[in-house]
């Protein structure tokens, strides 16, 4: 800028004087309006950090508009003042301009940073806003996998799976086609099983391994694929427009095999179904990638829905099939039921049908005997005596089976005489012995206990049905039956080793009973044979004597329900033969008294003696026909006075003081024996007075011995029975005041 304060050395040109007088004049103003505005912007900004540059900036132009404005008069001729002033002007210019232009060096590097954070929080606004766009891009996403999730697993059949997932993709993305491609059983080939717009027959297959296929296998991402490809032609062929992008992704499916509840189904991965979308053709449209990522997502959430579908349809066919089962098992449990109530029911029938016949033939045999015969007459009548009584034991031994195997069969605990009881079975014994000529002895051991509790009857039964095989299978030699208390070495059953019986503590001590014969023998593979039912081996067959009938099989099974076991040994046909078993049996209570008190031994079929009972008045309530006079005719043998009735109402009123014995048949049809026993109790003030009350049966067990003792009898007998057994009822009851036959 410069200032006219001198002379000119040559005239200056006026038209150019004139342009520079106008120059000066608008630079003037322009450099006056310029603080003006800087000084409005200043006062409006609050943020901007700085003012003190802009004022000293207006100062600067301030000065070079005063400056020029001062030149103005320089054109023409000037005072000496006006000299100053402009020289002052520029001076003061100068020293503003220098000190504005260092001050700029040092606050334009600050500008530039400023600058640049300002670029920075750009960048990072627009990556926010990208962060944001995708983040809302996300949650469209998360929205619509939400519901085509509940739209997939809002059922649980595969088909409606299937087809709803095509729809919703359809719908959600705008697609133009969708389509499901499922293995085939061979696994070699794809198959069109589902399709959106059905623009395709369903059905048409493809190779599994075309490399389109192997290549959306190969990734669980979502694939672009050639439109051209065969999976992809999904829509007829058009040229007016180009074909959308294609996508394809897999789908897993479980497959199960060997499917059981509570186990885990086995799991292929390697079978999948493929899933192709489709946009629409003659669109600038692109597959997105958070479009990719849905379709990603929504494959997995059908693979899942697919797998909890294939395990329901497998647990329903597996509840059906239990169905099936548990009504096939209610079916065989009820027919079942219904064949053990046939058999029970054709037991009962039989036991009183047989039995009644057997009671008058075992019954007028035993009088028959006590007549005078010729010796071949009585060999005859002991024969019809003995075979009925063995059939009589095979009625037994069957029922005791039957109650055996349903389970309804229990020991009836109670003290007994264990010395009197192998003298009991020794004494039947030894006659038949005696007659086959063979020597038979009994050893019982110092330490054998006199006393025992435990079931009388099943052990005597077991007893005799094992001595019985003894002398019926030995022609000559040696019978000898030894009982003592068993070791505990001798306690486990050498034929089961894994069995370990209950140690014995000191209320109980096992009984061990050995019976060794020096009879036919047995061959050892024969052996476990000979304890099932009606069994028979090579030895036994050459015989004429039969089987082992049901005797070894029931004394397996008591033995069992004693606590033991039960064997035989042989060392083969013609050596002879051992048996023995062990069952466990209690020490009886220990007393004050050193006197036990009475209990009643069973009864037994053998001669007592000869001892009648003149005079005796005996009242007998028995139904007519065979049973009435068989029954008759053993107690009028016996020298009884006898009174016989056919109902409860004809007791009670033949009933006298001088009757001593009352017998009530309680198979007597009308008539309930229990009331009328407790009628006749209470028709007596004093038990003196009041007769002895005997209740004669077909068959019995624990309960009606207990229901016979409940209503005050005193006595219970089994039929058929026959004289002697008869005159022991009789002395029993006499003697004692009681009588039962079943312990």
């Amino acid at each position: 800028m410069e200032c006219n304060c001198i002379e000119p050395q040559w005239p200056a040109d006026e038209i150019l004087m004139k342009y520079q007088y106008i120059s000066d004049f608008f630079i003037a103003l322009a450099y006056f309006s310029i603080p003006l505005e800087l000084i409005y912007f200043v006062k409006k900004s609050a943020v901007f950090p700085y003012k003190w540059v802009f004022v000293q900036f207006g100062a600067f132009i301030v000065l070079c508009g005063a400056t020029h404005l001062i030149n103005l008069w320089t054109f023409s001729i000037h005072t000496k003042t006006v000299a100053i002033v402009m020289t002052t002007a520029k001076i003061l210019t100068a020293a503003v301009s220098c000190a504005t232009a260092l001050t700029l060096v040092h606050i334009i590097p600050d500008l530039l940073s400023v600058k640049t954070r300002e670029l920075f929080l750009k960048n990072k606004a627009a990556e926010l806003d990208r962060e944001m766009g995708l983040i809302r891009t996300q949650e469209e996403t998360g929205r619509h996998v939400r519901m085509l999730t509940h739209e997939i697993r809002s059922t649980l059949d595969r088909h409606t799976i299937l087809k709803t997932t095509l729809v919703e993709l359809g719908r959600t993305l705008a697609l133009e086609e969708c389509a499901l491609w499922m293995p085939t059983r061979t696994g070699l080939e794809l198959q069109l099983s589902y399709t959106l717009r059905h623009q395709n027959p369903v059905g048409f297959t493809v190779p599994i391994q075309l490399p389109v296929i192997n290549q959306a296998f190969s990734t669980n991402r979502a694939v672009k694929i050639s439109p051209n490809s065969p999976v992809a032609r999904l829509r007829p062929l058009s040229g007016k427009y180009m074909p959308g992008e294609v996508v394809a992704v897999r789908v897993p499916l479980l497959h199960l095999s060997n499917f059981q509840i509570y186990d885990w189904p086995e799991l292929s991965t390697k079978r999948y179904a493929l899933m192709v979308l489709m946009l629409p053709s003659g669109s600038a449209r692109q597959w997105h990638v958070h479009e990719m990522e849905l379709v990603e997502v929504v494959a997995d959430q059908v693979a899942v829905a697919l797998s909890h579908a294939a395990i329901l349809e497998e647990s329903m066919r597996a509840r059906d099939l239990l169905m099936e089962q548990n009504v096939a098992l209610d079916l065989a449990r009820r027919e079942a039921e219904t064949a053990i109530r046939a058999r029970n029911d054709f037991l009962a029938v039989m036991n009183h049908e047989m039995r009644t016949p057997m009671h008058a033939i075992i019954a007028l045999s035993s009088l028959l005997q006590e007549t005078d015969l010729t010796p071949e007459q009585r060999l005859m009548v002991e024969t019809i005596l003995k075979s009925s009584n063995l059939l009589a034991t095979l009625i037994n031994d069957v029922l005791d089976l039957s109650r055996l195997e349903d389970g309804s069969l229990e020991l009836d605990i109670g003290t007994f005489n264990l010395h009197a009881l192998f003298r009991e079975v020794f004494n039947l014994v030894k006659p038949i012995a005696t007659v086959k000529k063979l020597f038979i002895s009994l050893s019982l051991a110092s330490d054998l206990p006199e006393y025992a509790i435990g079931d009388e009857k099943r052990l005597m039964q077991t007893i005799l049905n094992v001595v019985g095989n003894a002398v019926k299978f030995s022609k000559e030699g040696s019978i000898l039956i030894s009982a003592f208390v068993a070791k505990p070495d001798s306690v486990r059953d050498p034929r089961a080793p894994d069995n370990f019986p209950m140690p014995a503590d000191s209320n109980h001590f096992y009984l061990q009973v050995q019976v060794k014969d020096s009879g036919s023998g047995i061959d050892p593979q024969d052996i476990p044979k000979l304890f099932t039912k009606f069994a028979e081996g090579k030895a036994l067959s050459t015989n004429n004597s039969g089987g082992t009938g049901l005797g070894l099989a029931i004394c397996k099974r008591f033995v069992h329900l004693m606590g033991g076991h039960i064997y035989l040994e042989s060392e083969g046909i013609g050596k002879g033969s051992t048996a023995v078993f062990v069952v466990k049996l209690g020490f009886p209570q220990r007393s004050s008294d050193p006197k036990l008190p009475f209990v009643p031994s069973p009864l037994l079929p053998a001669s007592q003696g000869r001892t009648n009972f003149p005079g005796l008045k005996v009242l007998v309530m028995a139904e007519n026909g065979v049973s009435r006079s068989v029954t008759k005719g053993l107690l009028v043998h016996l020298g009884c006075d006898i009174t016989i009735v056919g109902s409860g109402d004809e007791c009670l009123g033949a009933l006298t003081p001088e009757h001593r014995v009352i017998l009530l048949d309680m198979s007597l049809p009308g008539t309930d024996s229990y009331e009328l026993a407790v009628l006749i109790r209470e028709k007596f003030s004093t038990r003196h007075d009041r007769p002895f009350v005997v209740a004669l049966t077909g068959t019995a067990d624990r309960m009606m011995k207990e229901n016979c003792m409940r209503v005050g009898m005193d006595g219970l007998v089994l039929k058929p029975f026959s004289v002697d057994k008869m005159r022991s009822v009789l002395s029993e009851l006499l003697e004692h005041g009681c009588v039962f036959d079943v312990q």
